[in-house]
């Protein structure tokens, strides 16, 4: 994969299941919250709770419901992009046919 948008379907197909997805969005909700916590009060350690509170559910979701490794070891920034956007998706509900396309090019065993 040479950029984001080929990493996009393989990061979605990582993705398939709905708790995962879940756990991706309270995760990343979470880490917006606590970014605007940490501007408020000029805390460091508001930006360090962060890596817990995005890593935390989606690392959970990773390897105990979906059974697959993280693609943030393989792809960090990319995987950090496609999280936010898999965010913004899912809070538009328009995340159904990204995982349908994904599924297509990447069928699950």
């Amino acid at each position: 994969m040479q950029t984001f948008e080929e990493f996009w379907p393989f990061y979605v197909s990582q993705h398939s299941l709905p708790a995962t997805r879940a756990l991706h969005f309270a995760g990343t909700t979470m880490v917006l919250a606590a970014l605007v916590v940490a501007a408020v009060r000029l805390s460091p350690g508001w930006l360090l709770a962060t890596l817990v509170l995005g890593y935390g559910p989606a690392w959970i979701a990773h390897f105990f419901v979906e059974k697959n490794r993280p693609a943030t070891f393989t792809h960090p920034w990319w995987s950090l992009r496609g999280d936010f956007r898999m965010w913004r998706l899912m809070l538009a509900r328009k995340m159904g046919p990204e995982v349908e396309r994904a599924k297509r090019l990447y069928p699950r065993d």
